[in-house]
């Protein structure tokens, strides 16, 4: 918790303010109860009716400038909470952004989601009632104390009594609670990854029929919510009773010693009220106390998972050099390997190759043989575990990063578009481009035939992840983007699969044709892509198999030629 204050530094003032209004309020509901005792001693006592209704008028009083200081309490206490909340969300969600693909791997999106919404959400109300009732509470109950002390010392043994078992209560209660909320907020983590995959996958649930089992898995994730938070309220549901049965005794106790002391002429009729009003408020205030500490305790728990996050390092960019275009060789990979952080294996084991600039690199093999792995340590997405990988000559743990992905374009297996206009998305990898860069990434792309037939140009809107476009179009549009500032290197990671075989091959002649100095990697499944690469490698678990061209691998690579001839006929294959 401590590590997310500092998010509250801007509103050091309504910090400070909040708390004193409330304790003002807290000040002037102690009085009450001695005003009271006032009534009932002179004014009752002594039939002096407009004592009564003088006295009666403070009461009023007093409570009408206690509504005002508790309506400014609340107008600061949410201030500074959702300014706290916004500041905590955007830092947050700004140091995800920051993470590399390995950390974003281990802690889950679905889990990172999770604590950027609920887990805020839940310090953020942390937050406002600690301003609102934090002060108010311990404050009524130490100066009910107080003021009963001042009344009758040996009944106000009776406050201290009840006062520390009820603590003891509270304490006992948070302790148990505390490990039982992370619990439950890794449920909710889990129910919140089953609700993710749900409604991404509803077309493959639907077209294999498995609904009820995905119904059924989802059933059992929230029973375990519900499960947890049943047994979170069972220990959390003991606070009420036992301070109810604990204050209410400490009432008798007071009423049975209190009328003796009365009896003996040490106390008064209106100072006995007295004595039970302040028993009340501290009741009350304990109560208050008590389901603040629940509140608390949830934000703890809360505040921790945020903090894991922070204390994750960001991906390390402390390179300084920027790519160059002195150097032949526009890529180099030197005996590098890769493991994943949860996989015992290296997905990627010791390549090396050159390319030199202006050259298409094709990338073939099975699936899982590492292909998609090993585009991504280009751009440094995943840094190789042995090795060295140069981009125009330079080491690319020296590179400043985003300076050396601005000179790389990728194209994902799976094509994503965001909400907005064909324009918006393709200014991704440069704000500032123009109508003609667009238009032009979009003709080498294939794109620009379909994109100006359609009503709006570049001002036609993408829905939520391209849905209002076929597999084919996404992907296209998704290769223009990459194209957008002419990037040193494309790398394009399958992502022509959607596109038939006659646009697959103009898009490789426009290529060619409009970026003559651009490397091209391509990767994909198809050997007709790939016969003009100027170098073919070709993946088999993790270790390249074969390098060279289209003809010197046919003759020399026993799984690029079954790859070969299974996808062309006997005529194309002999």
């Amino acid at each position: 918790m401590k590590k997310l204050l500092k998010y509250l530094k801007n509103y050091k003032k309504e910090l400070i303010l909040g708390p004193f209004f409330k304790l003002l309020e807290a000040i002037f509901e102690l009085i009450v109860p001695y005003v009271m005792a006032k009534i009932i001693d002179n004014g009752i006592a002594n039939n002096d009716t407009s004592y009564i209704l003088r006295m009666s008028g403070i009461i009023v009083l007093l409570g009408f400038c206690g509504l005002a200081f508790a309506l400014t309490c609340q107008f600061l206490a949410a201030r500074c909470a959702y300014g706290f909340g916004t500041e905590l969300r955007t830092a947050l969600y700004k140091h995800i952004n920051s993470l590399s693909y390995s950390s974003i791997d281990k802690v889950g999106t679905a889990s990172l989601v999770n604590r950027l919404t609920n887990d805020s959400n839940t310090v953020q109300n942390g937050v406002n009632m600690f301003i609102r009732l934090a002060t108010r509470s311990p404050f009524l109950v130490i100066g009910a104390m107080v003021m009963a002390m001042r009344t009758d010392f040996k009944l106000s043994l009776i406050f201290l009594i009840v006062a520390v078992l009820t603590t003891i209560v509270i304490v006992t209660v948070m302790h148990k609670t505390v490990p039982m909320y992370r619990t439950t907020q890794k449920n909710l983590d889990r129910a919140s990854l089953l609700t993710r995959e749900n409604l991404e996958g509803t077309r493959v649930i639907r077209a294999f029929s498995r609904q009820k089992e995905e119904i059924e898995d989802f059933r059992k994730s929230v029973d375990d919510i519900a499960v947890s938070s049943i047994a979170v309220g069972r220990i959390s549901s003991i606070l009420n009773p036992f301070s109810f049965m604990i204050m209410n005794l400490g009432i008798v106790a007071i009423l049975w010693f209190g009328g003796i002391r009365i009896d003996t002429g040490h106390l008064t009729q209106g100072e006995l009220t007295k004595l039970v009003n302040y028993m009340t408020q501290i009741l009350l205030a304990l109560i208050v106390l008590a389901n603040l500490i629940v509140t608390f305790t949830k934000a703890f728990a809360s505040a921790n998972r945020i903090s894991e996050v922070f204390d994750i390092e960001p991906e390390k960019s402390d390179g300084k050099e920027k790519p160059s275009a002195n150097s032949e060789n526009i890529l180099e990979f030197k005996n590098v390997s890769f493991a994943y952080e949860t996989a015992g294996e290296c997905s990627v084991k010791n390549v090396s190759f050159t390319l030199k600039r202006g050259e298409m690199l094709g990338i073939i093999g099975g699936t899982g043989s590492g292909k998609s792995t090993l585009a991504n340590l280009i751009p440094c997405f995943y840094r190789q575990t042995e090795g060295e990988i140069f981009i125009s000559g330079v080491k690319s743990d020296n590179y400043d990063l985003d300076e050396l992905r601005k000179s790389v374009g990728v194209v994902p297996q799976k094509a994503v578009l965001f909400t907005g206009t064909v324009r918006d998305n393709m200014r991704w990898k440069k704000a500032d481009a123009t109508d003609e860069e667009i238009i032009s990434a979009l003709k080498t792309a294939q794109a620009w035939e379909f994109v100006s037939r359609m009503p709006d140009g570049l001002d036609t809107g993408i829905s939520q992840g391209g849905k209002n476009l076929s597999g084919g179009q996404k992907q296209r549009i998704s290769i223009a983007r990459a194209i957008v500032g002419n990037p040193d290197i494309i790398i394009l990671d399958d992502s022509t699969s959607a596109l038939d075989y006659a646009t697959d091959l103009a898009l490789r002649k426009s290529l060619k044709k409009d970026m003559p100095d651009t490397t091209v990697i391509m990767i994909s499944q198809r050997t007709t892509s790939l016969k003009e690469a100027d170098k073919i490698i070709v993946m088999d678990d993790g270790e390249t198999v074969g390098i060279g061209t289209h003809d010197e691998l046919v003759e020399s690579c026993d799984i690029y030629r079954e790859i070969y001839k299974s996808q062309m006929n006997e005529k194309e294959g002999s």
